[in-house]
């Protein structure tokens, strides 16, 4: 089932996420609408904050970033075949020079921005099954489930930006949290009267 994508300005994107335990209630089910909700729009990740869950849980499928040309054929290689749950996640590293890509959210349609972010991740989570792992990654991997983690920590890539580039796409932002936008996949929109 494809689940409405929480937008820009509902609290829950700004909370840290909760651990869960193995028994947490349909999670097999949770995780399938989940994928399908990412791919219904055409996301390459998805936590749990982004459908109203404040739960620390993220997935991540890198696989349509394989076909961009302008990278090597080991590292479309690498992001053809990852597909990945994270349950419980905690970042235990980050290494090397920070670099510039433009990310976009499904939270935030319509905006992208460049962010700089650490190329080299050390990660300890557990799997769909609660296996624990802990992994290394690099280069676009890394950034995704960076971006993903951001959000399980109540962090937007919105945040990471200058003051003088949030001023710049204030309108854009306010637009959003009213569900002025036009896009192809469910949202859902907060409440902005209950703000007052």
């Amino acid at each position: 089932m494809i689940l409405p994508i929480v937008a820009y300005g509902d609290p829950v994107l700004k909370k840290k996420s909760k651990e869960i335990t193995k028994d947490y209630p349909k999670l097999d089910k949770l995780l399938e609408n989940m994928f399908e909700t990412m791919y219904g729009a055409y996301g390459v990740g998805l936590a749990a904050p982004q459908i109203g869950l404040p739960i620390r849980l993220f997935l991540v499928d890198t696989e349509p970033f394989a076909d961009d040309e302008q990278l090597g054929v080991e590292e479309q290689t690498q992001l053809k075949d990852f597909k990945r749950v994270f349950i419980n996640a905690t970042i235990l590293e980050e290494e090397g020079d920070e670099w510039a890509f433009n990310e976009g959210c499904l939270s935030i349609p319509d905006v992208r921005e460049d962010v700089f972010r650490k190329p080299k991740i050390t990660i300890e989570y557990f799997d769909e099954n609660f296996e624990k792992h802990t992994e290394t990654y690099n280069g676009l991997i890394a950034r995704v489930i960076q971006h993903e983690y951001d959000h399980i920590e109540g962090v937007l890539f919105t945040d990471k930006l200058s003051s003088f580039k949030k001023r710049l796409i204030k309108g854009k932002l306010n637009n959003i949290s009213k569900g002025k936008i036009n896009i192809d996949y469910r949202m859902r929109f907060p409440d902005l009267k209950k703000k007052r």
